[in-house]
């Protein structure tokens, strides 16, 4: 069980983001997060976003850092990744 984040490489709202997940389940997702202080707006579905500002604390927590790809892949690998379709119905 790991909960992974890449760099901040997203760009909105005049910053850049990052994407938080777990390999293993949203419940380790979440209260990692709210160990963090992490407000439950910033879940998207499958993700938490991450301003710039707060990656280096995150990863100090405990977060490991991967490329974008390596974490799309171990999100889909762990069958916790929601399809593009599904995110306009939610």
């Amino acid at each position: 069980m790991t909960i992974l984040i890449d760099p901040p490489f997203w760009p909105a709202h005049g910053r850049l983001w990052s994407h938080l997940v777990s390999d293993a389940s949203y419940d380790e997702l979440h209260e990692f997060a709210a160990r963090l202080g992490v407000p439950g707006r910033g879940f998207d579905h499958d993700h938490y976003d991450i301003p710039q500002e707060r990656y280096d604390a995150v990863v100090a927590a405990g977060a490991v850092p991967v490329k974008g790809t390596e974490l799309i892949r171990r999100l889909i690998a762990s069958g916790l990744r929601v399809p593009e379709r599904d995110r306009r119905d939610r």
